[in-house]
């Protein structure tokens, strides 16, 4: 740390030539001033280092011994800026550099979120910048808890955040709330009804009664467990039977035919490219544009528009708020052809294969598909029919009333 400090405060090596140099060690030693490394190349010379800003004090003690001090060589920061007292622009620059360092370093250059699953973070940093923490905001003045209060109320899905500063980077954390799982209000009446035609094949009734069994056939709508209960009377009792109503439940399993259409226009219009293009360059720094080169101005009549951006990054991969952005204007012609139609087809037989898929569910089960197409209207239509084995019942809130008993 004392040789830190040495170097930091300049050190010079002296040499002093005198009838009696010991009085001169004598009075550095009654005057505090510090000195090392002491050689005696001779009876009358002396040599020893000590610090820069003790050179002025040694001087009148060296006149008052009749002793000649000798400069030989120096060291440390005093001397290396020294080197540089008549070069303007570097000290200029240096400043500048100083300056910048502690004043930047104040701003928010890049927002860290992390804690989120189901929030979008795209999301968290809109409201947080309609709160003012964005890019090149001055950090100090953020009154974060606040800040993170008032987002909270306007985002939904989160039930905490903080907001740290850590040099020129802000840290939001954010905790989600926690699921709950859907209530099941079992005092509600319910059936389970039919979603699509079809053929039992399978029912599993858990509450309420099977008005279907296995090989019946089913439209949409109708009622395969009924929410109304029946109770028989005890046998050979007088008694009427009894009724209620509860929140049915179970699964039934049918086989069900699916006829999904999808179509495309068998003419398409594609571009034809001229070579005409120009480009405008642009620098965006802390989300503000500013247009370095070309003109905007665009007289063509049809042109697709490309915006590439070349963000700048830290090296630890975090990015800053400065970008270089051209925009690419190229004219084209439009030209209609016609589209391949077994392209085409395969396109539209794999949108009915997904969407069928969505329409029987996970534990569905295709088990024969036919595909057929054909041109009308100048649009090419695909048609899937397909058998399948799926679950089709779903619950129905209850609008049958009480039978008399």
């Amino acid at each position: 740390m004392r040789k830190l400090m040495n170097l930091l405060l300049g050190m010079v090596v002296l040499k002093l030539t005198g009838p009696f140099p010991e009085r001169l060690i004598n009075l550095c030693a009654q005057e505090g001033i510090d000195f090392w490394a002491m050689e005696w190349p001779d009876e009358h010379t002396v040599r020893f280092t000590t610090r820069r800003h003790t050179l002025r004090r040694l001087e009148e003690l060296a006149r008052r011994t009749g002793c000649q001090m000798e400069r030989e060589s120096s060291r440390g920061l005093p001397d290396f800026l020294g080197r540089f007292r008549t070069r303007y622009a570097f000290l200029a620059g240096l400043a500048f550099a100083l300056c910048a360092v502690s004043v930047l370093s104040r701003f928010v250059l890049t927002i860290e979120v992390t804690g989120n699953d189901r929030v979008p973070t795209a999301v968290i940093l809109s409201q947080l910048r309609q709160l003012g923490v964005r890019p090149g905001v001055y950090g100090p003045a953020l009154d974060r808890k606040q800040l993170a209060q008032e987002a909270l109320t306007q985002l939904e899905g989160l039930s905490w955040m903080a907001i740290n500063l850590r040099g020129t980077r802000a840290e939001v954390i954010v905790r989600e709330t926690l699921q709950t799982p859907d209530r099941v209000d079992e005092a509600e009446y319910f059936d389970i009804v039919a979603q699509a035609d079809g053929v039992i094949t399978h029912i599993e009734p858990e509450l309420g009664d099977a008005l279907v069994k296995d090989g019946d056939v089913v439209a949409q709508g109708d009622v395969l467990i009924s929410g109304t209960v029946t109770l028989e009377p005890p046998q050979y009792s007088e008694l009427p039977p009894r009724y209620y109503q509860i929140h049915a439940r179970g699964r039934v399993w049918a086989r069900t035919w699916r006829f999904l259409t999808a179509a495309i226009p068998v003419e398409t219009a594609v571009k034809d490219y001229t070579g005409a293009e120009k480009s405008v360059w642009s620098v965006y720094f802390f989300g503000r544009r500013l247009k370095i080169f070309g003109n905007t101005s665009i007289s063509w009549p049809m042109y697709d528009k490309i915006t590439t951006v070349r963000q700048v990054n830290l090296p630890g991969g975090e990015a800053m708020p400065l970008s270089l952005s051209r925009e690419t204007f190229r004219e084209y012609v439009p030209r209609t052809v016609e589209v391949d139609r077994a392209a085409a087809q395969a396109m539209l037989e794999e949108q009915l294969r997904g969407q069928l898929e969505t329409l029987i569910g996970e534990d569905g089960e295709v088990e024969s598909v036919q595909v057929s197409a054909r041109v009308i209207g100048g649009r090419l239509e695909v048609t899937l029919a397909a058998q399948c084995l799926e679950e089709i019942g779903k619950e129905q809130p209850g609008t049958k009333a009480l039978p008399e008993e």
